[in-house]
């Protein structure tokens, strides 16, 4: 049998995305948008809004204004964060919220190029500037991906290492209790729903490593500061927490 190529594999998987969707922007309907831009027009992106400084030091929450002096904005004061820091690379709004609201709920995987870029362009430098050991995703609970068919996490954190080159350790933490979801609590809720869901398996001991925690959106801070309080405990030597998005 004649083997097929991952070149020809991908070909035949554009195509038949063209047959069912057609070069069109996804979002707008209007403009034209290929699948390498994750079928996302030029209008649509220009929409997107990256996060730059000023912002908080410990989770990145974006400010107005001239500031040039380092701060921590008053959520991270009051919070007990475990995660040394967290960045984002654009605001979770409008566009960009819709994007990874299709992609998470509605699998609308050919977002996942434009999510990866915006992830990779923005944390690799950063990432670059210091050593780092590993990728960690945030994982969600066996029946949730049994339900959604995939972590877009996990699929974020691969492309992220690939472009880092650094390790993904998939193992080292799990999420043990199937929580409520995030988005309609408040801060304090978010923090109790999560505060026992994550833990690392039995008897893992790690020896210092240094961690980058990913998942797609950070609102509170409530779940990625759970995730580094479990990998913590096992012997990380620290966390910081990169997302595609950051709420407001």
């Amino acid at each position: 049998m004649k083997q097929v190529s991952i070149a020809q594999l991908k070909s035949w998987l554009d195509a038949t995305l063209a047959f069912f969707y057609p070069e069109a922007c996804q979002i707008c309907a209007r403009a034209r948008a290929t699948p390498e831009a994750g079928y996302v027009c030029e209008g649509c992106y220009q929409q997107l809004r990256f996060i730059k400084p000023p912002f908080c030091e410990r989770c990145g929450l974006p400010f107005e204004g001239d500031i040039t002096a380092s701060f921590e904005c008053s959520n991270c004061r009051e919070m007990e964060l475990h995660f040394v820091s967290a960045r984002s690379a654009v605001v979770a709004k409008g566009a960009a919220l819709e994007i990874i609201h299709r992609y998470k709920y509605r699998r609308a995987l050919w977002f996942e190029p434009l999510l990866a870029d915006l992830l990779v362009r923005q944390a690799q430098p950063m990432i670059d500037r210091r050593v780092w050991d590993w990728i960690v995703p945030v994982p969600l609970h066996p029946l949730k991906q049994r339900e959604r068919e995939f972590n877009q996490a996990e699929r974020l954190a691969v492309r992220l290492a690939a472009a880092t080159r650094m390790p993904v350790k998939l193992n080292c933490l799990r999420r043990v209790l199937p929580t409520r979801t995030q988005t309609l609590l408040n801060r304090t809720e978010r923090t109790d729903n999560v505060r026992r869901a994550f833990a690392t398996p039995d008897g893992l001991k790690l020896d210092g490593p240094r961690i980058v925690l990913v998942d797609d959106v950070f609102t509170t801070g409530a779940t990625t500061s759970a995730c580094a309080r479990a990998l913590k405990k096992a012997g990380a030597s620290e966390v910081c927490v990169w997302t595609v998005a950051r709420g407001l």
